[in-house]
C-alpha cells in the first residue's frame, strides 16, 4: 500500500507540474498575442470609413470617381484577408478605369464589428449586412467581385438580393461543397467553442506570426509573390484575436453554407464571369470554378494558364476586362461560357 500511495503521489506531482507548465505556456502566449494585437493595431490604423448596420458598424474603402462613374464594383475578400487586399491589387485598377470601387471588411475583419457572432459564420448574415450597409451608403446596383470565400459570399447575395447585382466576378472561387473529408481528433477538438475562443486569445495569433511570411508566398504560387503585399494588404491585421476567431469561423461553417447553396445556382440570370487560375492549388479550378461553371451554364468562364491563386494581384488588369464585359451586357444577353485557351 505504501508504494502504490508513493507512486501515486509521484504521478500527481508530475501532473501538477504538466498543467503547470500548460498554464504558465498559454498566460505567456495571451501576453504576446495582446503585444502583437497592439502593434498590429497601432501600425496599420482604422480605415477612415464605416457605416452603422443592424448590431454595429461596417468598415470600407472606396475609390474611383463619385460622379459619372462607368459602374460600382464592390470588392469582397477571402479568407484572413480584409478590404485592404481586393484594393490594392484590382481595386487601384478598377478605379482608373473609371469605376467607383468599394471594398468592404467583412463582418469580424479589419475593422468591422463582427455583428452576429459565431452566426456571422454563414454567407448569408454576411450578405444582409453588406446589403444594408449600401443601402445607407445610397448605392444602386453593383457589379460584386468575390475573391475565394467570397466567392460564395457573392453567389449568396445574387440568390437573396438580385434586385441589387448588376453582376458577378467571381474569382478563385469557393462555391460548392468539397468532398468530405473526416477530420483528426485534434482539429475537431479545435473547433469547439470554447477551445477555439481560447486558441485564438493565446497561441494561435503567434503562430500566425511566425508562418505569416511562408504563407503570403504561398497563396501566390506558382507565381512569384507581389513585392510588399503583405503590408500593402495589411495581412496582419489577421492577428488579433477577434479577427482569427471569426476567421476559424468562417471557415468551419463554410462547408454547411455550401451545402444549402450551391443547388440554387441554376436560378442565377445575371451576367456572370467566373476567373480561376489553371493553376490554383489553393482553390483548385477542378473542384471549385469547373463544377460551378456546370451549375451556371449562363456564365462565362475564363480560367488562365499558369496562374495561381491571387488573380486580383496577378492578374488584375484582365479582371478589368472582365469587368469591362460585364458593364455592356445586360441580363437578357448573357454570354455563353468559354474557357481560355491552356
Amino acid at each position: 500500500m505504501s508504494l502504490a500511495a508513493d507512486l501515486l503521489r509521484v504521478a500527481l506531482g508530475f501532473l501538477a507540474v504538466a498543467l503547470a507548465l500548460i498554464l504558465a505556456v498559454l498566460v505567456c502566449a495571451a501576453v504576446a498575442t495582446r503585444l502583437i494585437a497592439w502593434r498590429v493595431e497601432a501600425r496599420y490604423p482604422p480605415a477612415d470609413r464605416s457605416v452603422a448596420v443592424d448590431g454595429g458598424r461596417i468598415a470600407y474603402l472606396e475609390d474611383g470617381p463619385g460622379e459619372g462613374a462607368r459602374a460600382t464594383v464592390v470588392l469582397l475578400h477571402g479568407a484572413s484577408a480584409n478590404a485592404y487586399d481586393p484594393m490594392e491589387g484590382v481595386g487601384r485598377s478598377l478605379a482608373r478605369a473609371g469605376y467607383r470601387v468599394i471594398a468592404f471588411d467583412r463582418p469580424g475583419y479589419g475593422n468591422s464589428d463582427r455583428l452576429a457572432g459565431s452566426e456571422a459564420a454563414s454567407p448569408a448574415v454576411q450578405g444582409r449586412a453588406l446589403g444594408q450597409a449600401l443601402d445607407r451608403l445610397g448605392v444602386g446596383k453593383v457589379i460584386l467581385l468575390g475573391h475565394s470565400w467570397s466567392g460564395a459570399l457573392a453567389l449568396r447575395m445574387a440568390l437573396d438580393q438580385p434586385e441589387r447585382v448588376q453582376g458577378l466576378v467571381l474569382v478563385a472561387p469557393v462555391a460548392v461543397p468539397f468532398p468530405p473529408r473526416p477530420l483528426p481528433w485534434w482539429a475537431n477538438l479545435a473547433l469547439k467553442p470554447p477551445v477555439t475562443w481560447l486558441l485564438t486569445r493565446t497561441v494561435a495569433v503567434p503562430l500566425g506570426l511566425a508562418y505569416l511570411p511562408s504563407v503570403a508566398r504561398s497563396v501566390f504560387r506558382p507565381e512569384a509573390p507581389v513585392e510588399n503585399y503583405v503590408a500593402a494588404s495589411r495581412a496582419p491585421l489577421i492577428l488579433r484575436p477577434g479577427p482569427a476567431l471569426a476567421n476559424i469561423q468562417d471557415l468551419a461553417g463554410l462547408p454547411a453554407a455550401l451545402a444549402e447553396q450551391a443547388p440554387h445556382y441554376g436560378t442565377i440570370r445575371l451576367p456572370s464571369v467566373i476567373v480561376a487560375g489553371g493553376a490554383d492549388p489553393v482553390v483548385q479550378t477542378e473542384l471549385q470554378a469547373d463544377p460551378l461553371g456546370r451549375a451556371m451554364p449562363h456564365a462565362r468562364r475564363v480560367v488562365l494558364p499558369g496562374a495561381g491563386h491571387m488573380l486580383t494581384y496577378t492578374a488584375a488588369e484582365a479582371l478589368v476586362r472582365e469587368v469591362d464585359g460585364l458593364t455592356a451586357v445586360g441580363a437578357d444577353e448573357i454570354t455563353p461560357a468559354r474557357r481560355a485557351p491552356e
